[in-house]
């Protein structure tokens, strides 16, 4: 082997261990803080309970499974996101598409639209508290109308009120997204295909939507994350035991943390992060198919 060859090995192993030391404290972290944790999970899930630590299969599961609280908080949470991350990601993108014209004032629409970001999570629980509470502002103006006072976070409508705080809160952000996306997009395209006679939905279906699809996969698991986490905002408004609607898997996680149920908590645990991983290996998937086909 020439001097030339065992040099060329040699800077090679260098930076290959200088990667791995720079790389060695995320890795560490990830490992102690997420990996580790998860491992302990799954094996709570599989004992009858911490102490006497008796290995029980998969009982822990068929008993989760058959609870008809988390029956309840799983359909509604299902429920919940299937309406609110498909809306979240097309009023986004349909918000996106509006001030990618040439409207007047788009910037100063574009710092409305984002200032939710910048509302402290305790102001938004203060004023939806004082629209929808009994003797609220909204049963004041329908009282005007002859309605009778209802208590719009225990009632039929909640889940409505929950989804209106959802989207208000996320659509700002997703939409910027999506505005740098069509930024992105080549604007030649776009020229010859309007010269060659496509119309405006021709060239968002064919030309736009394809070169999207890295930022609409990357809005819908966006979107997904926050509907979960929206158990914050419905936590402060209606505590641990809300009306039936809005009871979700966070909720019943939360409240058998509360009871020191390890099993019950670390099996729910385990079930929704396969759910997860399902959800987003078929995004994963569709994402591929429509990046395949961009590159084509």
């Amino acid at each position: 082997m020439s001097n030339k060859s065992k040099k060329s090995n040699i800077r090679k192993k260098k930076n290959r261990i200088k990667s791995i030391a720079f790389l060695a404290p995320s890795g560490l972290g990830v490992l102690t803080f997420f990996v580790v944790p998860f491992m302990v999970i799954i094996y709570y899930s599989l004992l009858d309970n911490p102490i006497k630590k008796n290995f029980v299969g998969i009982d822990n599961f068929v008993s989760l499974i058959t609870n008809s609280a988390f029956q309840s908080a799983a359909f509604n949470t299902l429920i919940f996101s299937l309406i609110a991350v498909p809306s979240a990601v097309i009023l986004s993108l349909l918000l996106a598409m509006l001030l990618d014209c040439k409207l007047p004032f788009r910037s100063q629409l574009r710092t409305v639209f984002l200032s939710p970001l910048m509302v402290p999570v305790a102001s938004v629980i203060l004023v939806w508290q004082v629209m929808f509470d009994m003797n609220g502002a909204l049963n004041q103006v329908t009282s005007m109308f002859g309605a009778t006072p209802i208590d719009w976070l225990d009632s039929d409508y909640n889940q409505l009120i929950v989804l209106t705080l959802f989207l208000w809160k996320n659509l700002g952000y997703n939409m910027i997204l999506f505005m740098a996306g069509l930024g992105n997009i080549p604007s030649d395209l776009i020229e010859v295909a309007r010269i060659e006679g496509a119309g405006s939905w021709k060239i968002f279906w064919k030309i736009k939507f394809r070169y999207l699809s890295p930022t609409l996969f990357f809005v819908a698991i966006l979107s997904l994350i926050n509907s979960f986490k929206i158990f914050r905002e419905v936590y402060l408004l209606t505590g641990g035991y809300p009306y039936g609607n809005i009871y979700y898997m966070q909720h019943f996680m939360n409240n058998q943390f509360e009871k020191l149920d390890y099993q019950k908590l670390s099996t729910a645990a385990v079930i929704m992060s396969i759910v997860m991983v399902i959800i987003i290996g078929i995004l994963f998937l569709v994402e591929n198919k429509f990046g395949k086909e961009v590159e084509e």
